[in-house]
């Protein structure tokens, strides 16, 4: 039984693959437009040939003069990348873009002349080719490589940006040997550290490979001549081997009924030289050049190829790899084996459905898929991947490729941006990033005088959210110190571990300095010096009775009330003399007026003779639930339990307070009034705030424009009784549609 050919025909990529090939980096032939509009009417037969010919007519007028230093005339290079643009199956559009797409750097045209002439999707086509062109790629280091794809992958939101890059980049590559040998290898190592990488993460394998290619061509040429050079000697000797393979191969799967296309495949220059580096061999010890793929019609056929493969040649133990039953995250699926070839020798079978091999060879330029080739992917990965397999199934709905093209937009890492440094080093942070996360990303000092910062050039807050390709400068002055107010922009864990810590490292300063001004104020009433007892030593070994070992946790214990000083100095006066003290003070405290503190209507646990302040931001009133906090030389502010200034603090340096009941205060507070805009309101408001004995301080009233009125007052209350019943009393008035207390 003759083998059966399969649905479809053998495509360009399979082409560049087979052994029978002479080389596969050379251009084919000579471009012309009709070469174009031909292979891309062959996919799409609905094309905009006129557009497409109106492009070739405006690229030939805007690059006339222009020479190429092969001595070809400029325009032979956006030919070719259109040409290639169309071997890839993309759409008119993006083939459009190809011919003009060096017209905005190398000539005088503008991107509104773009847009004006070939409409806005071919110049936002244009416009982020152009932006990926400015990048400067000035590390080749692997993290900074890996950086710059990410780059590259989030600045072009329309996926057909990168694969015209690469496009372009695979021509220039295929005439590189006409620059400078310092270029050739500036240009082949960006081109296997960025664009080959990207290549293989869009799934491309022959773009992949041409690139490695040829950039080991340029990089390391005594090495790829030699491989070339060997390979060729024996391409008569081979050519033999694969059809003897093949011919076995196609024969028993004959027997079985099976459908079947078998392509023997010499393995790209790159990845011999890779393995010969790798495993440290010479040429004649690498004995699996030639790989087999099998291509059948289901996935059924897949396995039964695979047993029929297994009955032929014995099976080499940890090498079968099942990639259809569990697919990789890049959603590649195919059967791999390693076997004892018919002469000994290790022989790699690939066996797919021909699904699977578009898949595999033509990646996203195929079918719209995104691969990430043999690396862990996360859990944010698995979601774009689900994401795509849903877009595929949508593409496969659509006739016209341009019009799924036109819609598909994708942002391969929406979580993160990268910026450059002035040194043109890339940095990434999640989005959302500051130059506050910049700053402490450069260094922890740097982020702590960080006072502000400009992106490409331009003055900019310290809460502007960087951007894909900004260059970021930090300006920095030894005066600036970090606030609390940072932690709610900053968004890498780096930068705010270090704002806490400076805020800890400072909070800890004034907790010891809070410490030892109570100490000194309270032992200065006993007529005691702190500081020459602490020089004495009879400091020391009262921190050493109660268990501290050194000045500093002790000042912080006094300082947040942990212990009473009035314990401490029990320690160092004797009883007797103690008690004479005690009677000295009360009489003298009994003979002057009340201080500040003592009428301020709070009691501190812990702490007596301390200044109280009343915070601001929450104005409590007597009745509320309340904390204190100790502030340096502020003595202990008063706030609301739930104040949201309060929480931002920090816990070791709050208190317990509560509220003197037999004091009688006055303190103010801020309420708002919503109401009808009516003649006679205010005074009627005015009124009943009065007729409940309180005294306005002040009052503010705006209208809204909607008919209705915004008043603001500041009373003074005795307690939150008070107020309440206040608020009560205005809910009353007619016109009155809300009543509300300014906490903050």
């Amino acid at each position: 039984m003759d083998s059966l050919p399969l649905p479809s025909q053998k495509s360009d990529q399979d082409k560049l693959w087979d052994i029978q090939k002479d080389d596969p980096h050379q251009d084919p032939h000579i471009v012309r437009i009709n070469d174009i509009i031909e292979s891309l009417q062959s996919y799409y037969p609905h094309a905009d040939t006129a557009l497409i010919e109106k492009a070739y007519i405006f690229s030939a007028k805007a690059h006339q003069g222009q020479i190429r230093l092969s001595g070809e005339p400029y325009l032979t290079h956006p030919l070719h990348v259109a040409y290639i643009l169309t071997k890839m199956k993309m759409d008119d559009l993006c083939v459009v873009t190809g011919i003009l797409h060096d017209t905005m750097e190398d000539t005088s045209t503008s991107l509104e002349t773009i847009r004006d002439l070939f409409g806005p999707h071919v110049a936002s086509l244009a416009d982020g080719l152009t932006k990926i062109s400015k990048i400067n790629f000035s590390s080749t280091e692997e993290q900074q490589a890996e950086n710059f794809r990410k780059m590259i992958l989030a600045m072009a939101q329309d996926i057909r940006v990168i694969l015209i890059k690469l496009a372009d980049r695979i021509h220039n590559m295929r005439t590189l040997e006409f620059l400078s040998s310092e270029k050739q290898s500036t240009i082949a190592q960006e081109t296997l550290d960025i664009y080959s990488s990207i290549a293989n993460r869009l799934g491309i394998d022959w773009i992949k490979t041409e690139l490695e290619d040829l950039s080991l061509k340029f990089l390391h040429p005594k090495e790829f001549h030699y491989l070339d050079e060997m390979i060729r000697s024996k391409k008569k000797e081979r050519n033999q081997y694969v059809q003897k393979v093949k011919k076995i191969i196609s024969e028993k799967l004959e027997q079985f009924n099976i459908y079947h296309e078998v392509v023997g495949r010499l393995k790209h220059y790159y990845s011999i030289y890779q393995k010969m580096l790798r495993q440290k061999i010479d040429f004649d010890q690498v004995y699996d050049l030639i790989a087999f793929r099998i291509i059948v019609n289901s996935i059924k056929d897949c396995y039964a190829a695979l047993g029929i493969i297994h009955s032929l040649w014995t099976p080499v133990p940890g090498r079968f790899k099942d990639f259809i039953a569990m697919p990789k995250a890049n959603m590649y699926q195919s059967l791999h084996t390693t076997v004892i070839g018919p002469y000994g020798e290790r022989m790699e079978i690939q066996i797919r459905t021909s699904d699977m091999h578009k898949i595999a060879e033509e990646g996203i330029a195929a079918h719209w898929r995104y691969k990430e080739s043999g690396k862990e992917v996360d859990k944010q990965y698995n979601q774009l991947f689900s994401w795509l397999r849903q877009m595929l199934e949508w593409q496969q709905e659509l006739k016209d490729p341009g019009e799924f093209l036109e819609t598909f937009r994708i942002d391969l890492f929406p979580q993160e941006v990268y910026v450059f440094t002035p040194h043109g080093d890339v940095r990434s942070f999640p989005k959302g990033a500051t130059p506050i996360d910049f700053a402490y990303a450069i260094h922890t000092n740097v982020g702590h005088q960080c006072i502000g910062a400009r992106a490409n050039g331009r003055m900019v807050p310290l809460a502007y959210e960087l951007k894909n390709g900004d260059t970021i400068e930090i300006i920095t002055s030894k005066n600036q110190k970090p606030g609390k107010d940072w932690l709610k922009i900053v968004k890498t864990s780096h930068a705010r571990t270090k704002i806490r810590q400076w805020i800890r490292l400072t909070e800890r300063e004034d907790d010891i300095q809070t410490g030892r001004e109570a100490c000194e104020r309270e032992f200065k009433r006993y007529h005691l010096n702190f500081t020459h007892l602490l020089k004495s030593g009879k400091i020391g070994k009262v921190m050493e009775d109660i268990g501290f070992n050194n000045l500093q946790d002790f000042l912080i214990a006094i300082g947040h009330g942990k212990i009473q000083i009035s314990h401490v100095i029990q320690k160092l006066i004797p009883p007797e003399e103690l008690d004479k003290k005690l009677k000295i003070i009360s009489k003298k405290s009994e003979s002057k007026p009340k201080s500040a503190d003592s009428s301020s209507g709070v009691h501190v646990k812990g702490l007596d003779h301390i200044l109280i302040n009343f915070a601001k931001c929450c104005s409590p009133l007597p009745g509320d639930k309340i904390i204190g906090y100790i502030t340096k030389g502020r003595g202990v502010t008063i706030h609301l339990e739930m104040c949201p200034r309060l929480l931002e603090t920090s816990k070791e340096r709050r208190v317990e307070v509560s509220w003197d009941r037999t004091k009688e205060l006055s303190r103010s507070v801020k309420i708002k009034i919503l109401s009808q805009d009516k003649p006679g309101l205010l005074s009627e408001l005015t009124g009943a705030i009065t007729k409940l004995k309180s005294n306005i301080k002040k009052a503010n009233v705006i209208t809204t424009g909607t008919q209705q009125g915004v008043s603001t007052f500041e009373l003074e209350v005795k307690d939150l009784t008070h107020l309440e019943s206040i608020i009560n009393h205005i809910k009353k008035i007619k016109g009155v549609i809300e009543v509300s207390r300014i906490k903050m």
